[in-house]
Formats: C-alpha cells, structure tokens, sequence
C-alpha cells in the first residue's frame, strides 16, 4: 500500500487569512510549510482511491479515468467542496462513497452530476475495493463521520480524522486490529480545557499509546499548533509524527 498526505491543515489552512503567527508567516515565506484541506491517497497495484475531497482543483490534479473512488469521511465542506466542481463533469461515473448523512453538503445529492454517491457506509460492515479490505470506523465530531481501517496481505493503515477522542468500540476495534501505520487527527496543542470535535495533543497522545501503532502520523493541524510546535520542536514520541502535505509513505 502506497498513501500519500495531499492536505494536512484545518478549515482554514495555513497560512491562514490575514493571521502572522509565526506559523502562518513561515507558510507564506515557504510553501513546504502550507497545510491544505486534510485529504490523502492510498494506492495498490489494483486501486487508486481518494480520501476526502476537500482541495478545491481536484479535476485537475485527478483527470478523468485516474481515480477508482472517493472515500468521504463526512460532509463539512472542507473535505467535499472539490466535488462542487468535479460533478459536472463529463464520462464515466465517480463512485463517492462516504456515511450516511441525510443534510449531505449542500445541494451535491440533489445535483449529483457524475458523482455515483453510496451514502450507505456502515460502521463495521467491511467492504473491498480491488485488493484492499476497508472497514468504516465511527468517530466522534459535529456530524456523522466515520474514519477507515485499510488492510492488504495482513498489513493495515488506520485513516481518523474528524474525530475528537474515539468511540469506546472504534477504540476496541483498533486495538483488536492494530495499525501499522496511524493517519490521526489533531488540530491543537496541548489544551487545559477538553477540545471540541477535533483531538489536541493530550488526546492524540493517549489515543497513540493505547493503539501501540509502529507509527502515527498527526494531520488536520491548525495554525496555533504549529506555532506551538515552532517553540517545542522536541515535544513528540519517537513514534509520533507530524504529517505534511505531499508526504507520501508506504508498507
């Protein structure tokens, strides 16, 4: 399995508009430290497959033909305004398939265009897409969201973001089939107060060691944590990473 981190930033991204942190200054000093709408993709010999269709030129970085489907994690629009565009399109149909979700985003389920949309993900109903076993992980955030457990010849790539902590029985599953590798979100550093719908790092942290995962990657991030990391670069665990748009992996 070969994935790669298109997008790692929040809603707002970084730079974000009209702040000078430290973060959002560097960003706009150094384009390799921008942080796009958090999307990723994971490629086999047999499938191409998008996670999360949030960065706004998707018909040009994916032409038509180049993609098998798009795995939605849930429909705030910074991870579907891509497909606004996309959907009148012409050719083949574009399998999008993501929770149920009856507000969807919009009017994307009224005027579908080519988008094939199987809104019927079920937590815990595994499915395949070529050679790859997917299982839809329920997570916790402001609308139905659901993250992915991806498995080829025993090997395994949890994808979890919008979350803010895990479900008692996505966090059983998980532990159940550990991760090699962990896509994990966390917006915020460390935070005194619980977050709302979106993991800080005291949260991360404790998801990363109940998992035991050989590595977790950190996405999602906002602007103040990247700030936060600027002062505090020797903060992580080894076995904790901070994602970067364009950072491609692979087991």
């Amino acid at each position: 399995m070969n994935f790669r981190f298109l997008g790692t930033g929040n809603a707002g991204g970084v730079p974000l508009y009209g702040c000078e942190c430290p973060a959002c200054s560097r960003a706009r000093l150094n384009k390799e430290h921008e942080r796009h709408a958090c999307s990723a993709l994971i490629e086999t010999e047999c499938v191409r497959i998008l996670l999360d269709a949030g960065l706004p030129n998707l018909g040009e970085r994916f032409p038509a033909g180049t993609l098998d489907a798009v795995l939605l994690t849930h429909h705030h629009m910074d991870h579907v305004q891509g497909l606004f565009r996309v959907r009148w399109g012409r050719g083949n149909r574009l399998r999008v398939i993501g929770p149920e979700d009856l507000a969807g985003c919009d009017d994307l389920f009224k005027h579908p265009g080519i988008l094939d949309f199987d809104t019927k993900a079920q937590p815990f109903q595994g499915f395949d897409l070529g050679d790859l076993r997917i299982m839809p992980l329920p997570l916790t955030h402001s609308r139905p969201t659901l993250g992915y457990c991806f498995e080829q010849n025993g090997q395994r790539i949890a994808y979890l973001t919008d979350t803010c902590g895990l479900p008692a029985e996505t966090e059983a599953w998980l532990i159940e089939h550990p991760p090699n590798l962990l896509m994990l979100d966390c917006s915020y550093p460390p935070r005194s107060e619980t977050p709302r719908n979106h993991n800080d790092l005291h949260m991360a942290r404790r998801i990363c060691d109940t998992l035991k995962p050989q590595h977790c990657y950190l996405t999602h991030i906002d602007h103040s944590f990247d700030t936060w990391l600027i002062g505090e670069p020797e903060a992580l665990p080894d076995n904790m990473n901070i994602a970067h748009d364009g950072q491609a992996l692979s087991i």
